[in-house]
C-alpha cells in the first residue's frame, strides 16, 4: 500500500494531472483507491516503473511509431494492449512492441497453454505453457573424452 501511494505522490510531484486522485481506501487493511493520471510524460516514474497497483498513466501519441517509441522506452516489458479495428496495424504493433504478451482488443486473457512473461527486466522466464518448464529445469552439457 505504501509503495503504491508513493507512486501516486510521485506522479503529482512530477507534474502529472490526477483525473482520479487515488489514495488510501478506508482506515482498515491495505487498500488503495484507483488513480488515473493524464499529462504523463515518458520520463516520469509512473511511466517508467512497474507499479502493480491501481494506477493508470495516460500518454498521448501522434503516430504509431511515437507510440512504439514511448512504449519501448522503459526497462520493462511485461505486457501491452493494442486497441484498433485495423488488423494489419495490430500485427505491426504487436511485432514492434517489446512486451512478452500483446493483447489486441482485449486485456488480461491468459491460458495455461500459452506462455506468459516479460521482456527486458519484467519477470524471470515464462510461466504457463511448455516454456514454463524452463523455470524448473537447468540445461547442462557434459563432454567426456573416450580416449
Amino acid at each position: 500500500m505504501d509503495r503504491v501511494l508513493g507512486y501516486i505522490e510521485a506522479g503529482i510531484r512530477e507534474g502529472a494531472h490526477p483525473m482520479l486522485p487515488g489514495g488510501r481506501a478506508g482506515g482498515r487493511g491495505f487498500f488503495v483507491k484507483p488513480a488515473i493520471f493524464d499529462n504523463v510524460h515518458p520520463g516520469m516514474r509512473i511511466a517508467q516503473e512497474e507499479i502493480f497497483g491501481p494506477v493508470l498513466s495516460a500518454m498521448t501519441f501522434e503516430t504509431p511509431q511515437e507510440l512504439v517509441d514511448k512504449a519501448n522506452g522503459t526497462i520493462y516489458g511485461l505486457a501491452a494492449a493494442v486497441w484498433t479495428r485495423d488488423l494489419g496495424k495490430a500485427h505491426r504493433l504487436a511485432r514492434e512492441l517489446q512486451a512478452g504478451t500483446v493483447w489486441v482488443n482485449s486485456y488480461n486473457m491468459l491460458s495455461e497453454q500459452s506462455p506468459f512473461g516479460g521482456y527486458k527486466q519484467s519477470g524471470c522466464g515464462r510461466e504457463l505453457g511448455r516454456h514454463a518448464i524452463e523455470l524448473y529445469t537447468q540445461v547442462k552439457s557434459v563432454w567426456i573424452s573416450l580416449d
